[in-house]
């Protein structure tokens, strides 16, 4: 997926996605597959296998056919992939080159990780505080967002089948970034079923600041700078807390 072709599937939307980084990363992806020079691990593998499910999902049927309801399924199937996506991302238990690529396509896919609201107990802001109803998007881009489908489900496919049993993993280097972020960080939990809580993330080191950081990641770990000087790993964020904020990458 070349970076001009990502940019012509959202502009096909009445809302531009961002697919700056999805562009990079699938590049990257498809270059290391073609070379031979990432073979993914079984956990890579069981995520592209769990993405690419939810890619190619059929929609579901009911009752209900009106324009409307077609519209929200459509949506709830992209919702679906972002929440796939997010789960496998922040396990933990993928490579760095497998959590670049499945955190560009959370970013590309964020419109929906609210939209449309599932029911109450699934709503809670487990990634990120959903927009106020003044911020949201009346009506979600899904035509760009079914446009990326084609190339996601072609790589996923790969990644999914690039490793039969019995092969030796080989991981290609992802390359670390570092940016500034001037806002909060929040840090969400789920202590009982239908329950979540959401702490603000503050500097061990000075008295509970929180923010601006220097946001510095190697798809390993995460850490946050403080102007004090202090520099923290021990937040307890999930990567998508953190990435989802950032600006475009």
């Amino acid at each position: 997926m070349t970076g001009e072709h990502a940019t012509h599937m959202a502009a096909s939307g009445a809302h531009p996605l961002l697919t700056r980084a999805l562009a990079r990363e699938s590049g990257r992806a498809w270059q290391f597959l073609a070379a031979g020079e990432w073979r993914p691990a079984s956990s890579d593998a069981e995520a592209a296998a769990a993405v690419r499910a939810c890619l190619t999902a059929p929609l579901p049927t009911g009752r209900a056919t009106t324009a409307r309801a077609q519209a929200t399924r459509r949506d709830r199937r992209l919702q679906r992939i972002v929440r796939t996506t997010l789960h496998h991302l922040d396990a933990g238990a993928v490579s760095p080159p497998a959590a670049a690529l499945l955190a560009a396509v959370a970013r590309a896919l964020l419109p929906w990780h609210a939209h449309p609201n599932p029911p109450a107990a699934a709503a809670a802001p487990r990634y990120g505080a959903a927009r106020a109803p003044s911020d949201a998007v009346a009506v979600a881009p899904t035509e760009a967002g079914e446009a990326l489908f084609p190339g996601l489900i072609a790589l996923f496919t790969t990644l999914a089948a690039t490793s039969p049993p019995g092969s030796v993993a080989l991981t290609p280097p992802a390359a670390p970034w570092q940016v500034p972020y001037a806002g909060r960080f929040r840090r969400h939990g789920r202590p009982a079923p239908g329950v979540w809580t959401a702490e603000t993330v503050r500097c061990p080191g000075c008295g509970g600041t929180d923010g601006p950081w220097t946001v510095t990641c190697d798809w390993r770990l995460i850490t946050l700078g403080c102007p004090c000087g202090v520099v923290t790993h021990e937040h307890g964020l999930a990567f998508s807390e953190v990435w989802l904020l950032l600006p475009d990458a």
